[in-house]
């Protein structure tokens, strides 16, 4: 039988408000779920062959949840998140699996139980420093982490459905683009949700520099994201930055009017906050405007070709 479904109906963006991400439970879930999905991320990057801008270690949505995709060899496997029924996940290739509940586990029992879990399918992969990476208890095993266990099915519920819309937007903002862009991914180290614009110009970071810094910004780009805060920018947000920067980055115009300027580590980020625009009646709209934005004024100070860089429709 032939879909009803018109186009006007699958792309009515506002039909259901964007979720309320300020319950109070609500930190202590996140900072539990973020060591979650970085033990993950480590196995990943264990098991993936290197992609460039290190595109393999990411994490990617699905209809329920978060995936590593496939990866090893022997045997190839997949570890999947589950947040409607709040559970992880793996599969191997050839049909062995394992499954568990991630509410009211520490940790250190969600890291054990994952590491159980691998062996009893065959899987031996496990990172060699299972830490967390760039959080404040960066030197504490994940195994000996009781100290988040906070993981709230009902927080994690809103910031699914929060990423979901997210990365649909992110999708439809990358469309409107015809040069080398990333995929629309989650990087588990900072946990933002992003795709990036690139440019052919070659760029040296210094010998200074770490080689994971070096590798992802060997081209010059203007990224965009959205993330659900830090020490910094404690709030959920939308992002852009364009690095290296160019001089005058930040005397460019934002808009809406509630996007701003803000230095981050010597640098400027264009920032739009979640909840200034997620009551509004058109938030969607808002927030490409705002990636639209960030991007011209990036291009213009890199001296990118805006038209012939645009994606042609027809």
């Amino acid at each position: 039988m032939r879909s009803t479904t018109t186009r006007t109906q699958m792309w009515d963006h506002e039909a259901t408000p964007w979720p309320d991400l300020t319950q109070t439970s609500w930190p202590q879930a996140l900072a539990t779920l973020h060591r979650f999905a970085q033990l993950v991320g480590k196995i990943r990057l264990t098991a993936s062959p290197r992609r460039n801008h290190w595109w393999n270690v990411a994490l990617h949505l699905t209809g329920r949840g978060l995936t590593t995709q496939p990866m090893g060899a022997d045997p190839i496997f997949t570890i999947d998140f589950d947040f409607v029924k709040h559970r992880l996940e793996a599969t191997t290739a050839d049909g062995l699996s394992f499954s568990f509940g991630l509410t009211g586990r520490s940790v250190a029992a969600f890291t054990g139980e994952l590491r159980r879990g691998l062996q009893s399918i065959g899987v031996h992969t496990w990172p060699a420093l299972p830490r967390p990476y760039g959080l404040p208890d960066a030197a504490r095993p994940f195994a000996q982490d009781e100290e988040h266990a906070a993981y709230d099915p009902t927080a994690i519920t809103l910031w699914w459905q929060a990423l979901s819309r997210v990365n649909l937007l992110l999708e439809e903002f990358a469309a409107g683009w015809a040069g080398k862009t990333s995929p629309v991914h989650v990087f588990w180290h900072s946990f933002d949700i992003a795709v990036t614009r690139f440019s052919d110009r070659h760029i040296d970071p210094g010998a200074e520099t770490d080689p994971v810094t070096r590798e992802a910004y060997s081209r010059e780009v203007i990224s965009f994201g959205f993330w659900f805060g830090d020490d910094r920018v404690p709030a959920p947000a939308f992002y852009s930055y364009t690095a290296p920067e160019p001089a005058g980055l930040a005397e460019e115009p934002l808009s809406p009017t509630q996007a701003r300027w803000a230095e981050s580590n010597g640098a400027h980020l264009a920032l739009l906050m979640y909840d200034e625009v997620r009551t509004d009646t058109q938030p969607h709209e808002i927030v490409l405007e705002f990636l639209e934005s960030a991007y011209q004024a990036g291009a213009k100070r890199a001296g990118w070709d805006l038209v012939e860089l645009a994606t042609r429709n027809g």
